[in-house]
Protein backbone atom coordinates (compact mmCIF):
# COMPACT_ATOMS: atom_id res chain seq x y z
CA UNK A 1 0.00 0.00 0.00
CA UNK A 2 2.56 2.86 0.86
CA UNK A 3 4.14 1.71 -2.44
CA UNK A 4 1.30 2.59 -4.52
CA UNK A 5 0.85 5.65 -2.74
CA UNK A 6 4.24 6.79 -2.96
CA UNK A 7 4.09 5.85 -6.71
CA UNK A 8 1.34 8.35 -7.30
CA UNK A 9 3.46 11.05 -6.09
CA UNK A 10 5.05 14.10 -8.05
CA UNK A 11 6.12 12.79 -11.69
CA UNK A 12 7.03 14.75 -14.81
CA UNK A 13 5.31 11.78 -17.00
CA UNK A 14 2.91 13.53 -19.29
CA UNK A 15 -0.68 13.98 -18.92
CA UNK A 16 -2.20 10.53 -19.96
CA UNK A 17 -5.00 10.81 -23.09
CA UNK A 18 -7.23 8.23 -22.03
CA UNK A 19 -11.11 8.91 -21.98
CA UNK A 20 -12.13 10.41 -18.76
CA UNK A 21 -15.42 8.80 -17.10
CA UNK A 22 -18.31 9.92 -15.77
CA UNK A 23 -19.84 9.29 -12.74
CA UNK A 24 -23.29 10.37 -11.25
CA UNK A 25 -24.92 9.95 -8.07
CA UNK A 26 -28.93 9.91 -8.86
CA UNK A 27 -32.11 9.36 -7.06
CA UNK A 28 -35.54 9.71 -7.68
CA UNK A 29 -37.06 10.90 -4.12
CA UNK A 30 -40.69 11.36 -5.67
CA UNK A 31 -41.29 7.30 -6.80
CA UNK A 32 -43.54 5.69 -4.24
CA UNK A 33 -41.63 2.56 -4.06
CA UNK A 34 -38.73 3.98 -3.09
CA UNK A 35 -40.06 6.41 -0.81
CA UNK A 36 -42.01 3.22 0.89
CA UNK A 37 -38.58 1.55 1.49
CA UNK A 38 -36.86 4.61 2.52
CA UNK A 39 -39.45 4.94 5.65
CA UNK A 40 -39.07 0.95 6.35
CA UNK A 41 -35.34 1.92 6.87
CA UNK A 42 -35.76 4.67 9.00
CA UNK A 43 -38.43 2.73 11.45
CA UNK A 44 -36.41 -0.40 11.22
CA UNK A 45 -32.86 1.51 12.62
CA UNK A 46 -32.66 1.35 16.40
CA UNK A 47 -34.63 3.56 18.53
CA UNK A 48 -31.29 5.54 19.44
CA UNK A 49 -30.49 6.19 15.55
CA UNK A 50 -32.14 9.62 15.08
CA UNK A 51 -29.90 11.14 17.72
CA UNK A 52 -26.74 9.56 15.24
CA UNK A 53 -28.87 11.31 12.26
CA UNK A 54 -26.60 13.99 10.72
CA UNK A 55 -28.74 17.59 10.05
CA UNK A 56 -30.59 17.71 6.83
CA UNK A 57 -30.09 13.98 6.71
CA UNK A 58 -33.45 12.91 5.87
CA UNK A 59 -35.11 16.14 4.40
CA UNK A 60 -36.84 15.77 1.22
CA UNK A 61 -34.55 18.37 -0.64
CA UNK A 62 -31.66 15.95 -0.48
CA UNK A 63 -33.71 12.96 -2.70
CA UNK A 64 -36.01 15.00 -4.58
CA UNK A 65 -35.91 15.10 -8.28
CA UNK A 66 -35.88 18.08 -9.81
CA UNK A 67 -34.63 17.03 -13.64
CA UNK A 68 -30.98 18.22 -12.69
CA UNK A 69 -29.27 15.09 -14.24
CA UNK A 70 -31.24 15.69 -17.45
CA UNK A 71 -29.80 19.36 -17.61
CA UNK A 72 -26.15 18.26 -15.86
CA UNK A 73 -25.95 15.52 -18.69
CA UNK A 74 -27.08 18.30 -21.44
CA UNK A 75 -24.30 20.53 -19.93
CA UNK A 76 -21.42 17.64 -20.23
CA UNK A 77 -22.34 17.29 -23.51
CA UNK A 78 -22.35 20.77 -24.63
CA UNK A 79 -19.29 21.54 -22.49
CA UNK A 80 -17.12 18.47 -22.25
CA UNK A 81 -18.06 16.08 -25.75
CA UNK A 82 -15.46 14.02 -25.29
CA UNK A 83 -15.53 12.59 -22.13
CA UNK A 84 -15.79 9.17 -21.32
CA UNK A 85 -18.34 6.56 -20.55
CA UNK A 86 -21.03 8.12 -17.76
CA UNK A 87 -22.00 5.75 -15.04
CA UNK A 88 -25.33 6.20 -13.56
CA UNK A 89 -25.03 4.69 -9.75
CA UNK A 90 -28.91 4.47 -8.69
CA UNK A 91 -31.14 2.38 -6.34
CA UNK A 92 -32.96 0.00 -8.69
CA UNK A 93 -34.42 3.31 -10.58
CA UNK A 94 -34.19 5.04 -14.15
CA UNK A 95 -35.15 8.18 -15.41
CA UNK A 96 -38.35 7.88 -17.18
CA UNK A 97 -36.81 10.45 -20.50
CA UNK A 98 -33.50 8.41 -20.12
CA UNK A 99 -32.12 6.85 -23.75
CA UNK A 100 -30.56 3.59 -24.20
CA UNK A 101 -26.79 4.49 -25.40
CA UNK A 102 -23.61 2.43 -25.50
CA UNK A 103 -21.71 5.42 -23.79
CA UNK A 104 -24.14 4.90 -20.23
CA UNK A 105 -24.19 2.48 -18.03
CA UNK A 106 -26.69 2.12 -15.00
CA UNK A 107 -25.15 0.46 -12.10
CA UNK A 108 -27.81 -0.93 -9.68
CA UNK A 109 -26.92 -0.37 -5.75
CA UNK A 110 -27.22 -4.47 -5.57
CA UNK A 111 -24.81 -5.20 -8.37
CA UNK A 112 -21.78 -2.22 -6.62
CA UNK A 113 -22.09 -2.48 -2.65
CA UNK A 114 -22.02 -6.01 -0.61
CA UNK A 115 -25.79 -6.82 0.50
CA UNK A 116 -24.78 -6.45 4.31
CA UNK A 117 -24.39 -1.81 2.86
CA UNK A 118 -28.25 -2.07 1.45
CA UNK A 119 -29.69 -0.41 1.68
CA UNK A 120 -28.58 2.81 1.76
CA UNK A 121 -29.37 6.54 1.75
CA UNK A 122 -26.27 8.22 2.43
CA UNK A 123 -23.96 9.77 -0.31
CA UNK A 124 -21.01 9.14 1.78
CA UNK A 125 -21.78 5.83 2.48
CA UNK A 126 -22.33 5.40 -1.75
CA UNK A 127 -19.37 7.20 -2.92
CA UNK A 128 -17.28 5.72 -1.09
CA UNK A 129 -17.96 2.22 -3.36
CA UNK A 130 -17.97 4.06 -6.78
CA UNK A 131 -14.31 3.00 -7.57
CA UNK A 132 -14.95 -0.17 -8.14
CA UNK A 133 -17.29 0.38 -10.77
CA UNK A 134 -15.87 -2.33 -13.50
CA UNK A 135 -14.55 -0.62 -16.06
CA UNK A 136 -13.81 2.79 -14.81
CA UNK A 137 -11.16 4.81 -16.10
CA UNK A 138 -8.10 5.68 -14.22
CA UNK A 139 -9.17 9.10 -14.51
CA UNK A 140 -12.85 10.17 -13.79
CA UNK A 141 -14.77 12.98 -12.49
CA UNK A 142 -17.75 12.13 -9.89
CA UNK A 143 -20.44 13.93 -9.83
CA UNK A 144 -23.59 14.75 -7.79
CA UNK A 145 -26.67 15.12 -9.74
CA UNK A 146 -26.83 19.05 -9.22
CA UNK A 147 -23.30 20.28 -10.17
CA UNK A 148 -23.14 21.30 -13.38
CA UNK A 149 -20.20 22.47 -16.23
CA UNK A 150 -20.49 25.90 -16.84
CA UNK A 151 -18.04 26.50 -19.25
CA UNK A 152 -15.79 24.40 -22.10
CA UNK A 153 -13.81 21.86 -19.72
CA UNK A 154 -9.98 22.34 -19.82
CA UNK A 155 -8.75 18.95 -18.39
CA UNK A 156 -5.36 20.50 -17.28
CA UNK A 157 -7.98 22.71 -14.80
CA UNK A 158 -8.71 19.73 -13.37
CA UNK A 159 -6.10 16.60 -13.80
CA UNK A 160 -2.24 17.37 -13.01
CA UNK A 161 0.18 14.82 -14.54
CA UNK A 162 0.65 13.33 -10.91
CA UNK A 163 -3.15 14.08 -9.62
CA UNK A 164 -5.72 16.31 -9.35
CA UNK A 165 -6.49 19.64 -8.89
CA UNK A 166 -9.20 20.76 -6.08
CA UNK A 167 -11.66 24.18 -4.37
CA UNK A 168 -12.50 25.45 -1.46
CA UNK A 169 -16.29 25.89 -1.18
CA UNK A 170 -17.68 29.56 -0.02
CA UNK A 171 -18.71 28.35 3.44
CA UNK A 172 -17.29 29.88 6.42
CA UNK A 173 -14.26 28.47 8.41
CA UNK A 174 -15.03 25.09 10.05
CA UNK A 175 -14.30 25.41 14.31
CA UNK A 176 -10.86 22.90 15.06
CA UNK A 177 -12.69 20.95 17.65
CA UNK A 178 -13.81 16.92 17.62
CA UNK A 179 -16.46 16.27 15.85
CA UNK A 180 -20.36 18.02 16.73
CA UNK A 181 -23.45 16.51 16.59
CA UNK A 182 -25.40 19.97 15.18
CA UNK A 183 -22.50 19.71 12.46
CA UNK A 184 -23.55 19.00 8.58
CA UNK A 185 -21.31 16.33 7.42
CA UNK A 186 -19.14 18.03 5.28
CA UNK A 187 -17.82 20.10 8.60
CA UNK A 188 -17.34 16.87 10.48
CA UNK A 189 -15.86 15.33 7.22
CA UNK A 190 -12.62 17.74 7.29
CA UNK A 191 -12.72 17.63 11.51
CA UNK A 192 -12.27 13.86 10.84
CA UNK A 193 -9.78 14.53 8.45
CA UNK A 194 -7.39 16.45 10.57
CA UNK A 195 -7.94 14.12 12.90
CA UNK A 196 -6.72 11.03 11.12
CA UNK A 197 -3.76 13.13 9.39
CA UNK A 198 -1.95 14.63 12.72
CA UNK A 199 -2.48 10.60 14.52
CA UNK A 200 -0.35 9.46 11.31
CA UNK A 201 3.44 9.02 10.85
CA UNK A 202 4.28 12.50 8.69
CA UNK A 203 7.19 10.93 6.95
CA UNK A 204 5.49 11.05 3.97
CA UNK A 205 3.78 14.39 4.53
CA UNK A 206 3.92 17.46 2.03
CA UNK A 207 6.74 18.79 4.90
CA UNK A 208 4.82 22.46 4.53
CA UNK A 209 1.82 20.98 4.37
CA UNK A 210 -0.92 22.34 7.37
CA UNK A 211 -4.52 21.51 7.47
CA UNK A 212 -7.26 24.08 6.48
CA UNK A 213 -10.25 24.14 8.67
CA UNK A 214 -12.76 24.81 5.72
CA UNK A 215 -15.05 22.72 3.35
CA UNK A 216 -14.76 21.73 -0.44
CA UNK A 217 -16.81 23.65 -2.89
CA UNK A 218 -19.52 21.85 -4.28
CA UNK A 219 -17.85 20.79 -7.48
CA UNK A 220 -17.38 18.54 -9.85
CA UNK A 221 -14.50 16.13 -8.38
CA UNK A 222 -11.80 15.05 -10.65
CA UNK A 223 -10.84 11.30 -8.87
CA UNK A 224 -7.94 8.67 -10.02
CA UNK A 225 -8.78 5.49 -9.12
CA UNK A 226 -5.89 4.14 -8.23
CA UNK A 227 -5.26 6.62 -5.49
CA UNK A 228 -8.83 5.57 -3.72
CA UNK A 229 -8.16 2.06 -3.72
CA UNK A 230 -4.58 2.65 -2.02
CA UNK A 231 -6.52 4.47 0.87
CA UNK A 232 -8.98 2.02 0.94
CA UNK A 233 -5.74 -0.22 2.56
CA UNK A 234 -4.02 2.43 4.37
CA UNK A 235 -7.29 3.76 6.36
CA UNK A 236 -9.66 0.54 6.18
CA UNK A 237 -11.27 2.02 9.43
CA UNK A 238 -12.81 5.33 7.74
CA UNK A 239 -13.95 3.59 4.64
CA UNK A 240 -15.64 0.88 7.01
CA UNK A 241 -16.93 3.64 9.13
CA UNK A 242 -19.04 5.40 6.67
CA UNK A 243 -19.94 1.93 5.15
CA UNK A 244 -22.04 1.65 8.12
CA UNK A 245 -24.21 4.05 7.46
CA UNK A 246 -28.46 3.80 6.50
CA UNK A 247 -28.71 7.44 6.38
CA UNK A 248 -26.37 9.94 6.67
CA UNK A 249 -24.46 10.23 10.02
CA UNK A 250 -22.78 12.60 12.07
CA UNK A 251 -20.22 10.72 13.67
CA UNK A 252 -19.12 9.03 10.26
CA UNK A 253 -19.27 11.52 7.61
CA UNK A 254 -18.20 11.33 3.81
CA UNK A 255 -14.39 10.34 3.44
CA UNK A 256 -14.23 10.43 -0.51
CA UNK A 257 -15.51 14.01 -0.74
CA UNK A 258 -13.05 15.38 1.92
CA UNK A 259 -10.62 13.29 3.21
CA UNK A 260 -9.49 11.61 0.05
CA UNK A 261 -8.89 15.12 -0.75
CA UNK A 262 -7.39 16.44 1.89
CA UNK A 263 -4.90 13.42 2.01
CA UNK A 264 -4.21 14.17 -1.77
CA UNK A 265 -3.23 17.79 -0.75
CA UNK A 266 -1.25 16.70 1.97
CA UNK A 267 0.86 14.57 0.21
CA UNK A 268 1.48 16.18 -2.84
CA UNK A 269 -1.05 14.67 -5.38
CA UNK A 270 -3.04 17.38 -5.21
CA UNK A 271 -3.54 21.33 -5.16
CA UNK A 272 -5.88 24.16 -4.78
CA UNK A 273 -7.19 25.97 -7.61
CA UNK A 274 -9.33 28.54 -7.91
CA UNK A 275 -12.44 28.21 -9.88
CA UNK A 276 -14.75 30.49 -11.31
CA UNK A 277 -18.12 28.81 -10.22
CA UNK A 278 -21.85 30.01 -8.51
CA UNK A 279 -23.26 27.94 -5.42
CA UNK A 280 -27.03 28.36 -5.97
CA UNK A 281 -29.19 27.20 -2.59
CA UNK A 282 -32.94 27.39 -4.22
CA UNK A 283 -34.53 27.61 -0.40
CA UNK A 284 -33.02 30.89 0.27
CA UNK A 285 -35.36 34.30 -0.04
CA UNK A 286 -33.14 35.54 -3.00
CA UNK A 287 -33.66 32.71 -4.97
CA UNK A 288 -34.89 34.70 -7.77
CA UNK A 289 -31.55 36.43 -7.89
CA UNK A 290 -29.22 34.11 -7.18
CA UNK A 291 -30.98 32.44 -10.55
CA UNK A 292 -30.68 35.70 -12.60
CA UNK A 293 -27.22 35.93 -11.78
CA UNK A 294 -26.36 32.17 -12.67
CA UNK A 295 -27.75 32.93 -16.37
CA UNK A 296 -25.97 35.69 -16.49
CA UNK A 297 -23.04 34.49 -16.32
CA UNK A 298 -23.45 30.85 -17.78
CA UNK A 299 -20.78 29.72 -19.89
CA UNK A 300 -17.85 32.03 -18.06
CA UNK A 301 -18.21 29.64 -15.29
CA UNK A 302 -15.98 26.44 -14.80
CA UNK A 303 -19.01 25.40 -12.78
CA UNK A 304 -21.70 25.56 -10.72
CA UNK A 305 -24.61 23.67 -8.33
CA UNK A 306 -27.71 24.21 -7.75
CA UNK A 307 -28.41 22.63 -3.96
CA UNK A 308 -32.00 21.73 -3.43
CA UNK A 309 -32.84 23.39 -0.07
CA UNK A 310 -36.72 23.70 -0.76
CA UNK A 311 -37.28 20.90 2.08
CA UNK A 312 -40.60 22.16 2.59
CA UNK A 313 -41.97 22.47 -0.89
CA UNK A 314 -44.73 20.45 -2.92
CA UNK A 315 -44.88 19.17 -6.05
CA UNK A 316 -45.97 22.29 -7.82
CA UNK A 317 -43.94 24.65 -5.57
CA UNK A 318 -43.26 27.70 -8.02
CA UNK A 319 -39.62 27.62 -6.25
CA UNK A 320 -38.63 24.58 -8.08
CA UNK A 321 -40.34 25.84 -11.23
CA UNK A 322 -37.77 28.76 -10.96
CA UNK A 323 -35.16 26.00 -11.42
CA UNK A 324 -36.23 23.94 -14.09
CA UNK A 325 -37.07 27.77 -16.34
CA UNK A 326 -33.33 28.89 -15.74
CA UNK A 327 -31.96 25.48 -16.65
CA UNK A 328 -33.91 25.17 -20.02
CA UNK A 329 -33.51 28.70 -20.50
CA UNK A 330 -29.81 28.03 -20.17
CA UNK A 331 -29.54 24.21 -21.37
CA UNK A 332 -32.27 24.11 -23.96
CA UNK A 333 -30.75 21.58 -26.13
CA UNK A 334 -31.35 17.79 -25.19
CA UNK A 335 -28.58 15.76 -25.17
CA UNK A 336 -28.09 11.85 -27.05
CA UNK A 337 -29.21 10.70 -23.76
CA UNK A 338 -32.74 11.78 -23.45
CA UNK A 339 -35.22 9.45 -25.38
CA UNK A 340 -37.35 12.15 -27.86
CA UNK A 341 -39.95 10.29 -26.83
CA UNK A 342 -39.75 11.76 -23.25
CA UNK A 343 -38.92 14.96 -24.11
CA UNK A 344 -42.77 16.00 -23.90
CA UNK A 345 -42.34 15.70 -19.95
CA UNK A 346 -39.76 19.06 -20.21
CA UNK A 347 -39.72 21.92 -18.23
CA UNK A 348 -42.60 24.47 -19.17
CA UNK A 349 -40.95 27.82 -18.67
CA UNK A 350 -42.54 29.84 -16.66
CA UNK A 351 -43.12 33.54 -18.85
CA UNK A 352 -42.97 35.96 -16.13
CA UNK A 353 -39.64 34.17 -14.83
CA UNK A 354 -38.21 33.86 -18.06
CA UNK A 355 -38.72 37.31 -18.60
CA UNK A 356 -36.52 38.57 -15.60
CA UNK A 357 -33.54 36.08 -16.61
CA UNK A 358 -33.84 38.01 -19.72
CA UNK A 359 -33.72 41.08 -18.31
CA UNK A 360 -30.93 40.12 -15.57
CA UNK A 361 -29.15 38.85 -18.96
CA UNK A 362 -29.60 42.24 -20.48
CA UNK A 363 -28.84 44.32 -17.79
CA UNK A 364 -25.54 41.79 -16.54
CA UNK A 365 -23.70 42.30 -20.37
CA UNK A 366 -24.62 46.49 -20.95
CA UNK A 367 -24.55 47.80 -17.34
CA UNK A 368 -21.69 46.06 -15.10
CA UNK A 369 -19.32 43.69 -16.74
CA UNK A 370 -17.49 43.53 -13.48
CA UNK A 371 -20.69 41.99 -11.76
CA UNK A 372 -20.27 39.06 -13.81
CA UNK A 373 -17.02 37.78 -11.80
CA UNK A 374 -18.19 35.04 -9.51
CA UNK A 375 -16.81 34.04 -5.90
CA UNK A 376 -13.43 32.09 -6.36
CA UNK A 377 -13.58 29.24 -4.26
Amino acid sequence: TTARLRALKKTNAPMPQAAIDIVYLWVDGNDSAWRAKRQAALQQLPSDSSAAMARYSNVEGRFRDNHELRYSLRALEKFFPDHGHVYIVTDAQAPDWLQTSDRLTLVDHRDLMPEASLPTFDSGHIESWIHHIPGLSERYFYFNDDVFFGAPVQLDAWFSPNGIYVAWSDDAPVSDEPLRRDATSLENASRLSAQWLRAQNAQDMDPVYTHTPRTFAHSPRPLRKSLIFALEQAAPELFARVRSTVFRSWDKPTIVSDFVLRWALAHGVASIRPYRHRYVSTGEGDQNAQLQALAAEFGALEFFCINDTTDDAHANDPRLQNVLTVLESILPTPSAFENPAGLASGVQPSERFSAEIRGSESRVAKENLPARQSKLA
